[in-house]
């Protein structure tokens, strides 16, 4: 199959085959005996078959560094719903039924549920989903009686979306989106944007505020899932501080290797400024905040808080 496909020369396959013929004797004869000559061919052989994987994954690690990063993200979380990402799985059809009987609550971060009196009524008022994607809380909102729409960048969540939407007989706007760039959307069109933790896959949020705020009904509400930064200053084990911050892999070679390592997408930390000050920066008013741990791990165990929800006014 690596002959075939072209991503190595064809003389690979004699390399493979002879180093094959000789484990073969090796594993199944009583003695197998070579000359010197012989093992210094193989040797030879096998360095030529490394250079070669090595030009090749060389190269592949080139290309990568080049790719969009919210490419690479949109790939990393694909693969991730296909491993069995919690975020990635969407409600039941049971959850859906009690959510229309008042029975529901929202995530913004990862165990503190969403006050409701930060939603209100959302029976008739145009909700949209900010990197939301996934089949998760946008249901909840069309239980609710809000018409929806949802923006996400990755094709699992949106297939996700669609497939609840069609199970339960709703209607919702789903567009497959980059939030990164101008929002596809009038001034003024919704009255609420949910928009849970996903902009630490975002190296710039400012931008992001703005278009918000313009997309927002005046007197409308934007509810967002912020990282406080506190999960890029630890190792995996959450027990040493191994990073100064801010944490950029675009700028940071060694902290991009630490994500690679860890198939974590391209992810970055922001500062209090970038979060909430970005969104007074665009207009916003401050109504209310709190703060959320990771749900597992050292630090939650700890009482470490990781996460913020915001809400904010226009």
């Amino acid at each position: 199959m690596i002959v075939k496909t072209g991503i190595f020369p064809k003389e690979l396959s004699k390399i493979i085959r002879q180093a094959s013929e000789n484990r073969e004797k090796a594993d199944y004869l009583d003695f197998f005996i070579t000359s010197k000559g012989e093992a210094e061919k193989q040797i030879q052989r096998a360095e030529q078959f490394g250079e070669y994987i090595q030009k090749y994954l060389s190269e592949r690690k080139v290309q990568n560094m080049n790719q969009n990063y919210q490419d690479i993200n949109a790939s990393t979380i694909d693969r991730w719903i296909e491993e069995g990402w919690e975020w990635g799985i969407p409600i039941s059809h049971e959850t859906y039924e009690k959510a229309k009987c008042g029975e529901w609550e929202m995530l913004l971060t990862p165990t503190k549920p969403v006050p409701k009196e930060w939603l209100g009524d959302l029976k008739g008022k145009k909700v949209l989903g900010l990197a939301s994607g996934g089949g998760q809380q946008m249901p909840i909102f069309a239980a609710l009686g809000a018409e929806c729409t949802v923006l996400d960048y990755s094709g699992r969540q949106i297939e996700s979306e669609k497939m609840v939407a069609q199970r339960e007989g709703y209607e919702i706007r789903i567009i497959q989106g980059d939030m990164t760039k101008p929002l596809p959307f009038d001034n003024e069109e919704f009255d609420l944007i949910f928009h849970p933790i996903s902009n630490c896959y975002v190296e710039e949020v400012k931008p992001i505020w703005k278009e918000c705020y313009r997309i927002l009904k005046k007197g409308g509400h934007l509810l967002a899932g912020l990282d406080n930064g506190v999960n890029y200053l630890v190792d995996e084990a959450e027990k040493e501080i191994v990073n100064s911050l801010p944490f950029n892999p675009l700028k940071n070679p060694e902290q991009r290797k630490q994500l690679e390592d860890e198939d974590c997408g391209i992810q970055f930390s922001h500062t209090l400024e970038e979060q909430i000050g970005g969104q007074l920066e665009a207009g916003f008013q401050l109504l209310s905040v709190y703060e959320d741990t990771n749900g597992e791990g050292r630090l939650h165990e700890l009482g470490i808080p990781t996460f913020w929800a915001t809400c904010v006014k226009k």
